[in-house]
């Protein structure tokens, strides 16, 4: 029976090796108060890396843990050397329990980084983060070897490795410890120019009995002025990289939860196991007194669950009622949450006391946030159960099935989930970026979040809500506000409890999306959302209790239920222009073309129709194309919807709805992985295409033309021995794209610019592809493919 523990663990800190080849003054290890590492082994065991794993995998299973983070660390872990790192990566990876994703990271100074270890760490998808306290100046202050040496030339190595395009993927990004007495805009520079993923700026660790640094004429708050400079340059340059810190002071701000465990009020989740076997404490403790992170526990005679029961833990899980009453008070407290627990100590008081560090992180707080609480209070949509890591949405497995163009429903369902998190956060970062207008709304929306979630899932699962969000943050602001006002309006309707919003009245139409649209003179209307519906009181008055065009939804075989977006505004996303409202003719059109379609899908895609109805939940009809070309589009902000101009018929519509959804899908896969390295400018020639296209074009084609593949060779299947017009067709249109997709996908491989995740996605795509081209086909059918290919080949000269 799984224990009642307040708070499963999920983070773990494995120290590989208990010493270090660099000797840096500054390290809480080595030179705090604690000095436990004397006594413990340099290195960890084998046996006490297997019970390790074998500890988190029940854990993991015992609490239906999504997903786990574990940080192989020291001392130095690299000291372990890679035979050790590869068992640890393996115990790790063999006891998780299905369904549980693991993040692996390494944790190291630099110094003995090679291309043997990155060539290992690529096998075993292991994330590095490198130390680096900035330019040589600031890093040779504390990290230095034994003996004085500069450390910096050797991290600067390490890090051009991982800069790499073979290794880039695995970059976590750079910690750096902050010295007041260094430059900040020297620091700054010098990360940024490594072009790092992340950088992570911390405060030195200290107590009220051990105060930090102060300069003579540094002010009352140094650490805040210095962080307050380096966050003035990363907004000048656009927020060039991740910093935890200042993301999570906007976040925390807006109601989220913290990225970090020294900010906010999130509960730890964290636990450390020593080279020794036993159980400890944050390593930050270290910086306390002696013996400050011991739980007493080890690996052996203890579970997981024991531990989180330890009241060491538990007090770092208490949130606010944990604080001390002067944080309590304080007006920024669900921001700072007191700091880093270690950094409240006293010896008199023991933990019950603000961080030591309180005036800093009440000065950056407010400096970052712009002084004062946000304009709706708690004015944030959160993220339902937390925010997952991004790396660990999927399994390994789940992501082999995507690469090899497939995706079942629980695969394409965690897509789903990772978009909606998206969305979430890119319209809270649009709304901040705004200067937060529209508070009302933004705050209607945060309050139903709470009371009524699914509605908001609802409203932002719709494709086009993320497209406001997107067009905001590109810069473009013709959009306007009223989107959001919009979103906030649509969720109140769903949820029917009473509240009231007021939404902007464009061109005659009052749009709720997910909804449909009231005709409604311009100006504002509010919006009541009702038990029994809803109601609009426009500017002169008049209300308004019932849709001029709802929103059509088709209802497919098996339950299915697709909509027909034919009214919302923000839907000409799409590459080609959108029809406008669908009259009952054409309505009737589509209803029987996609009931048909997905019949059709059913029987000749039957591995792409189960991903189809679990992600699929839009269709937006386009405007034909010259001479009534067949015309479709996916629109890359715009999950869940495709764009299509109606075909002539169902089986072309089945062939265009699996197409389309494969760039859905690939859209997704790319945002949460590097399949390539996005700095290759180079230009691509796709063999279908007769103009050169980036890399990512050539690999949205290629993966969308795995469906079309498959699409044929089962259709050449259904004809096989039978003549006809219409057979003959199905087996060359086969031998074209199977041969198409095959150079496709070789010329994605031969391009050197895939990351080792992205050589993995095109190993699955060739898997794929490959058993089609063994299918032995007549000759005319060749002769025809290789006839279309030669006038394909004649068109790219032309347009050369």
């Amino acid at each position: 029976m799984t224990t009642r523990i307040p708070v499963p663990l999920t983070q773990f800190v494995v120290k590989m090796h208990s010493r270090c080849d660099l000797a840096c003054d500054h390290c809480y290890v080595y030179e705090h108060a604690d000095s436990s590492w004397r006594s413990r082994p340099k290195v960890i065991g084998d046996e006490i890396l297997a019970k390790a794993a074998e500890r988190i995998g029940e854990h993991a299973a015992a609490h239906r843990l999504s997903a786990v983070r574990v940080v192989l660390h020291g001392g130095e872990p690299l000291l372990a050397g890679p035979d050790r790192l590869r068992r640890a990566a393996e115990a790790l990876r063999a006891v998780l329990p299905p369904g549980c994703a693991l993040d692996l990271r390494i944790h190291t100074n630099g110094v003995l980084l090679s291309r043997a270890f990155l060539s290992l760490f690529a096998e075993l998808d292991v994330k590095v983060g490198v130390s680096l306290d900035g330019d040589r100046a600031s890093n040779d202050r504390h990290r230095r070897f034994a003996d004085g040496r500069s450390s910096h030339p050797q991290v600067l190595r390490a890090v051009a490795l991982l800069n790499e395009p073979e290794y880039r993927h695995l970059f976590a990004g750079l910690l750096c410890t902050i010295d007041i007495e260094n430059d900040p805009v020297a620091v700054y520079r010098a990360l940024a120019e490594l072009r790092p993923p992340a950088v992570d700026f911390l405060l030195p660790h200290a107590t009220w009995d051990e105060p930090p640094k102060r300069l003579p004429d540094g002010g009352d708050t140094p650490y805040a002025d210095w962080l307050l400079t380096v966050h003035r340059m990363w907004e000048a340059d656009r927020r060039p990289f991740a910093v935890r810190t200042f993301e999570s002071v906007h976040r925390t701000r807006r109601g989220l939860s913290s990225l970090t465990e020294s900010l906010g009020l999130e509960p730890s989740d964290l636990a450390v196991l020593e080279t020794d076997g036993t159980f400890e404490q944050a390593d930050s403790l270290k910086t306390a007194y002696d013996g400050a992170p011991a739980t007493g526990m080890n690996v052996f005679e203890h579970s997981l669950d024991d531990l989180a029961l330890h009241p060491g833990i538990a007090a770092r899980q208490s949130g606010l009622a944990g604080l001390s009453a002067d944080c309590r008070a304080c007006p920024v407290v669900r921001s700072c949450g007191g700091g880093l627990y270690a950094h409240r100590y006293r010896a008199d008081t023991g933990f019950d006391n603000p961080s030591v560090y309180c005036g800093d992180l009440m000065t950056l707080i407010n400096g970052i946030s712009g002084g004062g609480s946000s304009p709706s209070g708690s004015s944030s949509v959160p993220a339902q159960g937390g925010e997952p890591l991004l790396s660990a949405v999927l399994t390994a497995a789940q992501l082999d099935e995507l690469a090899r163009g497939y995706g079942g429903a629980d695969t394409v369902a965690a897509l789903g989930r990772s978009q909606l998190a998206l969305t979430r956060a890119m319209l809270a970062a649009a709304w901040d970026a705004s200067g937060q207008g529209r508070a009302e709304a933004w705050g209607l929306l945060s309050s139903l979040d709470e009371a009524a979630p699914g509605a908001v899932d609802a409203v932002l699962a719709h494709p086009y809500a993320r497209v406001w969000a997107a067009r905001r943050l590109g810069g473009d602001l013709t959009v306007g506000l009223g989107e959001l006002a919009a979103l906030a309006a649509a969720a109140a309707v769903r949820a029917g409890r009473g509240d009231a919003v007021a939404v902007p009245v464009r061109g005659g139409w009052l749009h709720l999306p997910t909804l449909g649209r009231i005709a409604v003179p311009d100006g504002e209307a509010v919006v009541t959302g009702l038990a029994d519906g809803f109601s609009a009181r426009a500017s002169d008055g008049s209300v308004f209790t019932s849709y001029d065009q709802p929103l059509r939804r088709v209802r497919l075989a098996g339950g299915w239920t697709v909509a027909l977006e034919d009214v919302d505004p923000l839907r000409d996303s799409h590459d080609h222009p959108v029809a406008g409202r669908l009259p009952d003719g054409e309505l009737l059109g589509w209803t029987g073309a996609l009931r048909e379609a997905w019949e059709l899908l059913g029987r000749d895609l039957p591995r792409y129709a189960e991903g189809i109805r679990a992600g699929l939940t839009t269709v937006t009809p386009l405007r034909p194309g010259p001479q009534g070309r067949d015309v479709s589009s996916a629109a890359r902000q715009a999950y869940g919807a495709v764009g299509i101009a109606r075909p002539a018929t169902a089986p072309t519509l089945a062939l265009l709805l699996a197409h389309e959804f494969q760039h859905v899908k690939l859209g997704a896969v790319l945002d949460l992985f590097d399949l390539y390295d996005r700095a290759d400018d180079r230009l691509y020639f796709a063999p279908w295409r007769p103009d050169p296209r980036p890399l990512e074009g050539l690999l949205q084609g290629t993966y969308a033309h795995l469906a079309v593949t498959e699409y044929w060779g089962t259709r050449t299947a259904a004809y096989d021995g039978l003549p006809g017009e219409a057979a003959d067709r199905a087996r060359a249109q086969f031998a074209l794209w199977r041969r198409y997709t095959a150079e496709a996908v070789e010329r994605l491989a031969e391009s050197g610019a895939l990351t080792a995740l992205g050589r993995r996605f095109a190993d699955g795509m060739r898997e794929s592809v490959s058993p089609w081209l063994a299918v032995s086909l007549p000759a005319t059918a060749e002769r025809d493919a290789e006839r279309a290919r030669r006038e394909r080949g004649q068109l790219r000269l032309a347009g050369a």
